[in-house]
């Protein structure tokens, strides 16, 4: 879908105070979170003190084998938890993920044209003990719910060696070391939610796969937990955090925040290899970041897009993913309201944010805060189609004598973004070796 205005309405549209500007060009391929394994997805919908977390479980294997032990900052009723629907942040990823775009060069003698523009892997092996027992342990069951295909316990402990004696006797598999985090967990008085498959609900309830569990609540503490994953995990994990704000672009408190590089051209072939390009630009920047980073794919107003790798997601859709502020008088767009789709919200602004991490590089838990920062942002790299013409003009034969050196360059951006070998791209770009 070509997103470029018509140059008449671009004109018009430099003449207008405070338009944004727009990146344009043919949107053709996506780099969303499928392009990475064992990937985890968090959406955080926040305003003022209250957050509604959904995680996509991206568990495979047998159901009875999942569960998952998450940190909360209070306690939560049952009420306050719920499964979700997966299409939801699969529509997420995709209006956010990174983008390809392809522009054709014009007759360069032709009139010129004015654009301006975290779980943790559990195995029951029997029934829980019942509360005398977790109290002999110093742990707390404050309260037990099935929500969905979910048996859920909220848990408060007082020390961790009897959390972790506790969990273990249910048939959690925690690993060694688990104790010293989750010591730190109870020093700041947070609870537990506990969740694992109830089979039989989820035989009734008939889904083939686990839904996203969801969880609202009021805390000044704006944070994710992600140390506990990272115990047993056999190598770095993958996670995607998708915040929605009323406010502006969400960041990191405690980890620097790097925004990816984007808007540089790259050569043609890269259309046919997207998902390695952008899997090899990742891996490169969180090289040369020493994995320390969270890295910034995105940030928008969710009324509008451009590209549009996917369309916005729908005032109800955004409803379910806990974006409770939508029925409440909104100011006045940031964007121009022909760019905005009939379906899409004036008050929220979504941040995707991409991170790699192990527990050596990442030692403690992510703490997040909301700017008022609501500039556009986006990971996008564009491919240039030359024209193929005969020139007429003094410029048109300048344009094809410069046209080799433009490829040679894109070729070596491209080798700087994901260091990849030099030679095989001018191999691959049809361009001579050395150049």
């Amino acid at each position: 879908m070509n997103q470029c205005l018509l140059s008449a309405l671009t004109i018009f549209l430099a003449a207008l105070p405070q338009a944004a500007p727009a990146f344009c060009g043919f949107y053709v391929a996506k780099a969303d979170s499928k392009l990475f394994n064992k990937a985890s997805q968090v959406v955080l919908a926040r305003d003022g003190d209250k957050t509604v977390m959904t995680m996509a479980n991206d568990y495979e294997g047998n159901p009875k084998e999942f569960a998952i032990v998450i940190p909360v900052p209070t306690f939560l009723e049952k009420d306050q938890i719920r499964v979700s629907d997966r299409t939801l942040i699969e529509h997420l990823d995709a209006y956010s993920a990174p983008r390809l775009v392809e522009y054709f060069d014009e007759d360069p003698c032709a009139p010129i044209r004015n654009y301006r523009m975290l779980a943790m892997s559990a195995a029951p092996k029997g029934a829980a003990e019942d509360s005398k027992s977790a109290r002999a342990l110093g742990v707390k069951i404050e309260a037990e719910y099935i929500v969905g295909e979910y048996d859920i316990l909220i848990l408060s402990a007082e020390e961790s060696d009897g959390l972790e004696t506790w969990l273990k006797q249910n048939g959690y598999n925690i690993p060694q070391g688990a104790s010293r985090i989750l010591e730190s967990y109870i020093k700041q008085k947070m609870r537990f939610f506990v969740a694992r498959v109830n089979l039989s609900e989820k035989s009734r309830l008939g889904f083939n796969y686990l839904r996203p569990l969801q969880i609202a609540y009021d805390s000044p503490k704006f944070m994710l937990p992600i140390r506990l994953g990272t115990i047993n995990a056999d190598g770095p994990q993958e996670l995607f955090i998708y915040t929605l704000s009323a406010k502006g672009r969400v960041e990191t408190v405690n980890y620097r925040n790097v925004k990816l590089p984007t808007g540089q051209d790259v050569p043609l072939y890269v259309k046919d290899v997207f998902g390695d390009f952008y899997r090899a630009l990742f891996a490169e920047q969180v090289r040369k970041e020493n994995m320390s980073v969270v890295f910034l794919e995105y940030a928008w107003d969710m009324g509008w897009c451009d590209p549009c790798a996917a369309d916005p997601l729908s005032n109800d859709e955004l409803r379910k993913l806990g974006v409770f502020w939508l029925d409440q008088p909104q100011p006045a767009p940031a964007a121009p309201q022909f760019r905005r789709p009939i379906n899409g919200a004036a008050n929220v602004y979504v941040t995707r944010l991409h991170v790699r991490y192990d527990a050596a590089h990442f030692p403690e838990d992510l703490i997040f805060q909301q700017t008022g920062d609501r500039q556009n942002f986006q990971g996008r790299y564009v491919l240039r189609h030359p024209w193929k013409g005969t020139p007429k003009c003094e410029v048109g034969k300048q344009y094809l004598e410069d046209l080799p050196k433009r490829q040679w360059t894109e070729a070596q951006t491209l080798a700087n973004l994901t260091g990849w070998d030099i030679d095989d791209i001018y191999k691959k770009s049809t361009l001579p070796a050395g150049k």
